[in-house]
């Protein structure tokens, strides 16, 4: 049974690789990827901590790198840099807590990827997390985490939790944020949000990549 396994899992990984092109992408952004996160690791002062990311660092850069080379995104990738390219939109989306609440009471599931607006002094960004708990008329984000289903965030108040849609999601996988209300540099994605990005589930943002059958 374990031979026919390891057969099984060579023949998906030869699968996945069926181009040059594809060997070149993973490996622009496993490299892209790696640089990144080392620059973030020199400052962990945590030696325990830092000795256990470094651990698990070439398990997440290879799935990640894998999950953006093998996805079907609606943006342009920036292979080089590990990014997603898109025209930034004026202003951050609109809050609607009717909207918000009409599609959590129904669609709220765990792994379900989310965007969240975070709202700082001079400066409003997207990003995304995932729901892993839920609760009455509230759930659980991963990282940010409860919020109730009208988007409230009950732990962090400058998180409003939104509706997901194209155009919220593909401004937080592309690290879109504003400055004093006007556009501003986007910011680059940490590995985790690459890691969930590339696991959004485009063809339906109401249920979660995995439920897919």
């Amino acid at each position: 049974m374990v031979a026919k396994n390891q057969s099984l899992g060579a023949q998906q990984q030869v699968e996945i690789w069926q181009t040059d092109a594809q060997k070149v992408l993973y490996a622009q952004l496993c490299n892209a990827f790696y640089q990144r996160e080392v620059q973030r690791l020199v400052a962990e002062p945590n030696a325990k901590k830092l000795r256990r990311q470094l651990k698990s660092l070439p398990y997440y850069i290879e799935r990640a790198a894998t999950l953006v080379a093998n996805g079907d995104t609606p943006f342009t990738l920036d292979a080089q840099n590990g990014t997603w390219l898109e025209k930034q939109k004026p202003t951050p989306p609109d809050v609607n807590v009717h909207a918000n609440e009409l599609f959590y009471q129904t669609y709220a599931k765990v792994g379900l990827i989310v965007p969240v607006i975070l709202h700082g002094y001079d400066q409003v960004r997207l990003r995304i997390d995932s729901i892993d708990q839920l609760g009455e008329n509230k759930l659980h984000c991963n990282e940010l985490g409860w919020f109730d289903f009208l988007g409230n965030g009950l732990e962090q108040q400058n998180a409003q939790l939104i509706k997901p849609s194209k155009v919220s999601l593909t401004g937080a996988c592309c690290g879109h944020q504003w400055q004093f209300s006007k556009r501003c540099m986007p910011r680059v994605l940490s590995l985790r949000e690459m890691l969930l990005a590339g696991s959004i589930n485009w063809r339906n943002l109401k249920r979660p990549l995995a439920y897919e059958s």
